[in-house]
C-alpha cells in the first residue's frame, strides 16, 4: 500500500487497528491495522481512513476516533504518554462519523423575558407516561415568562393559548419554572411562592388550547425557581429561596390544608381576598425538607427512582432525600455555590451534574464515597450556569445555558487533563456553542461585552434543543445524534 509505504518513513510510528459500529463504512479485515505516524491528530486519522488504499469514499468523510471510550483530542504521541503507554502497543481506534451541529430552526417571541421552557413530545418525560402518546408533527412547547404567564406553542411558532391573568386565578409575579405533568395537565411556580396546577385541554383541530387553574399550592416562605413532576406518582418537587425542598401532590382529595398563614399575608393574599367563592382550591405541602442553609436552586426526582430526589443550593451543596420519610440521607459539598441541576441516567454510575456560578459544570457521583466529590469539571462558560438538561438520545451528552448569553453541548467523552490551575482532574470542553439568533441580528452587546442572559434549556428528541432568555424568545436549534455518534 502505497499510503502504508509513505507513513512508515516518518520518525515516530504506532499500530493502530481501526474498528466501527457502522456497517455501511467497515474496513476489511486485511485492512484494519495499519502503522501510522504518533504526531497525527483527528483530521490525519480521518485522511488516512479516507485514503484511496482505506476506505476509498468517493467524498471525505468526517471521522471521530474512540480510544477506551474516550474522543482523541490529541497526537496519538501525547495519548500514548498521558497513558504511560510505549510505541510498541497497539491502539484500538474506534472511528465514527464526526458529530452533528445543532442548527437554528426558530425562534418565538414574547412580550417579556422567557424564563422557562418544558416541551411534550412522544420522546419527553410526560409524552412517555401518556398511554396514548403524542403523535408526530403534534410536538408542544411550554414557556413561562416574566410577566406571570405561561404560552403552549405549535412547531410553526403560534401561540394556541396563554395562561389567565392574575385576577382570574393565575400567578400574581414572575414565573420562573413549569413542567407537562401529562398530556393534560401542567404545573408552574414563581415568585409569588406558589405552585399552580392547570388543566391543559386543546380543541380538536389543535389549533386553540385552554389553560385552566385548577389548584394553588401554599408552603414556601420565599420564590420557587424550580419545578420537577413525576406523573406516574402525582407528586411534585420544589426548590425555593426560603432553602427548603417541597414535595406536593397534584390530587385534591389527597393534598393537606393550605397553611392559613400564608394564605392571609405574603403576595398572592389581596388577590385572594378579591376572588369569588369559586376561586381556585388551596392545598398544601405533604413534607418541606429544610435542609438548606442558602437558596436551593433546584430539585429533581431520580430518573431511575422516583422515591429518590436531589437538590442543588447555593450553600454549595448537592443533596440526596428519601421521599419515602422526606429524610436527608447524603450531601455533597462543591467549591462554589449550585444554580442548576440534572441527572444522566443512562451511565451505569448514575452521574449528577451541577451548574455553578463560578462558570464551570461539577459533575458528581452520588454512590460513591463523599470523599470523592467530583468526577469531572466542564469549562468554556463565561458566566454562571443556570439551567441544564441531558441529551435523549446518548448517555453522555448535556446541554447548558448560561447568562453568558450561550447554550453548550458537552461530551463526557471529549475530555483532557486538567492543569493545576484549574484543580487537575478531567476536564471536558463543549464539543458546540448554540448562540442566541437575536444577537446575531443585533449586534449591540450587553454591559461587560456579555450577550443576552439564557434562562433555561431543555432537550428533546424529536423537537430539538429549546431555550429561553433575556431576548424575549423561545429558540429551537436542531442535530439529531448530536453527541450520540452514529453506530457508537
Amino acid at each position: 500500500m502505497a499510503d502504508s509505504d509513505e507513513l512508515s518513513t516518518r520518525q515516530g510510528q504506532v499500530q493502530v487497528y481501526f474498528t466501527t459500529n457502522s456497517i455501511d463504512i467497515e474496513l476489511p479485515e486485511g485492512k484494519r491495522q495499519l502503522l501510522v505516524p504518533t504526531d497525527v491528530r483527528r483530521y490525519g486519522l480521518s485522511q488516512i481512513l479516507n485514503s484511496e488504499s482505506m476506505l476509498d469514499t468517493p467524498a471525505p468523510i468526517p471521522f471521530d476516533f474512540l480510544i477506551n471510550g474516550t474522543f482523541l483530542r490529541t497526537t496519538l504521541d501525547e495519548y500514548l504518554t498521558a497513558n504511560g503507554l510505549s510505541s510498541e502497543t497497539t491502539l484500538n481506534l474506534q472511528y465514527v462519523r464526526s458529530l452533528i451541529p445543532p442548527l437554528y430552526e426558530a425562534s418565538f417571541e414574547h412580550d417579556d423575558w422567557v424564563s422557562c421552557v418544558d416541551v411534550l413530545s412522544g420522546s419527553s418525560t410526560a409524552g412517555s407516561w401518556d398511554v396514548q402518546g403524542i403523535t408526530a408533527g403534534n410536538e408542544r412547547i411550554l414557556s413561562g415568562s416574566y410577566d406571570g404567564l405561561l404560552r403552549v406553542w405549535n412547531k410553526s411558532g403560534q401561540a394556541i393559548t396563554t395562561s389567565v391573568s392574575s385576577s382570574a386565578g393565575g400567578h400574581t409575579s414572575s414565573i420562573k419554572s413549569a413542567k407537562f405533568i401529562s398530556t393534560s395537565q401542567i404545573a408552574s411556580s414563581g415568585l409569588d411562592r406558589t405552585i399552580r396546577i392547570w388543566k391543559y385541554t386543546e380543541s380538536e383541530d389543535g389549533f386553540t388550547a385552554d389553560l385552566k387553574p385548577t389548584m394553588e399550592l401554599y408552603g414556601h416562605k420565599g420564590s420557587i425557581d424550580s419545578i420537577d413532576v413525576h406523573g406516574p406518582s402525582n407528586r411534585i418537587l420544589s426548590a425555593s429561596t426560603d432553602g427548603s425542598i417541597g414535595l406536593w401532590t397534584t390530587q385534591k382529595s389527597s393534598a393537606p390544608a393550605a397553611p392559613a398563614e400564608l394564605l392571609t399575608s405574603g403576595p398572592t393574599a389581596k388577590r385572594r381576598k378579591l376572588t369569588t367563592s369559586t376561586s381556585t382550591p388551596q392545598r398544601g405541602p405533604l413534607s418541606l425538607m429544610s435542609s438548606h442553609t442558602a437558596p436551593a436552586t433546584a430539585a429533581i426526582f431520580n430518573p431511575l427512582d422516583s422515591t429518590v430526589a436531589y437538590s442543588a443550593s447555593q450553600d454549595h451543596t448537592v443533596r440526596t432525600f428519601d421521599l419515602a420519610t422526606s429524610s436527608l440521607v447524603d450531601k455533597r459539598t462543591a467549591s462554589h455555590p449550585l444554580l442548576s441541576l440534572t441527572a444522566l441516567p443512562g451511565i451505569s454510575t448514575q452521574l449528577l451534574a451541577a451548574g455553578t456560578s463560578a462558570r464551570h459544570i461539577t459533575l458528581l457521583d452520588p454512590r460513591i464515597s463523599a470523599a470523592s466529590t467530583q468526577v469531572m469539571t466542564l469549562r468554556g462558560h463565561t458566566n454562571k450556569i443556570v439551567s441544564l438538561s441531558p441529551d435523549p438520545e446518548s448517555n453522555y451528552g448535556l446541554i447548558s445555558g448560561s447568562h453568558d448569553g450561550t447554550c453548550r453541548v458537552w461530551d463526557l467523552r471529549s475530555s483532557r487533563q486538567g492543569t493545576k490551575d484549574e484543580g487537575g482532574g478531567l476536564v471536558g470542553e463543549a464539543v458546540y456553542v448554540v448562540e442566541r439568533e437575536s444577537q446575531k441580528a443585533d449586534s449591540r452587546r450587553l454591559v461587560g461585552g456579555e450577550g443576552i442572559k439564557v434562562f433555561g434549556v431543555v432537550w428533546d428528541k424529536d423537537v430539538g434543543i429549546v431555550s429561553a432568555g433575556e431576548d424575549k424568545m423561545v429558540q429551537i436549534n436542531r442535530g439529531r445524534g448530536v453527541t450520540r455518534a452514529e453506530g457508537a
